[in-house]
């Protein structure tokens, strides 16, 4: 029973030093904020101009346009990343299934910049 309960001591050091940090962190910012701020660093600040519609309103299809780009071309790297760790295993084989991947990824590219996508005027 001791040998299985010392098994387990690094899980619980880890946990407990987890839960240190964590509630460290969530405490932290209470104790050392500024307590009376500037109206000037409360106001918004991300695009530099106060809000002046709802928050629901329509957004362009734009974003939504470069958010989807965006995820094609993020799990391009997320296959590439894996495909390049195991290379030598994949063979030719696995060579060549990661070029004719990469080629539609290209042409999708190509349609896309052809078409206008990219643009944002």
């Amino acid at each position: 029973m001791q040998s299985l309960l010392a098994e387990y001591l690094p899980l619980m050091v880890f946990l407990g030093v987890s839960l240190f940090i964590g509630l460290a962190l969530m405490v932290a910012p209470f104790v050392v904020a500024y307590s009376n701020p500037d109206p000037e660093k409360v106001s918004a600040y991300e695009c530099g101009f106060n809000a002046f519609d709802d928050a629901r309103m329509k957004f362009d299809v734009r974003f939504y346009l470069v958010a989807i780009l965006f995820i094609i071309f993020d799990l391009e790297v997320a296959f590439l990343f894996p495909w390049a760790t195991a290379f030598k295993e994949a063979g030719l084989y696995g060579f060549w299934a990661m070029m004719i991947f990469l080629g539609v990824l290209t042409i999708g590219f190509i349609y896309e910049w052809r078409k206008g996508a990219l643009e944002w005027d």
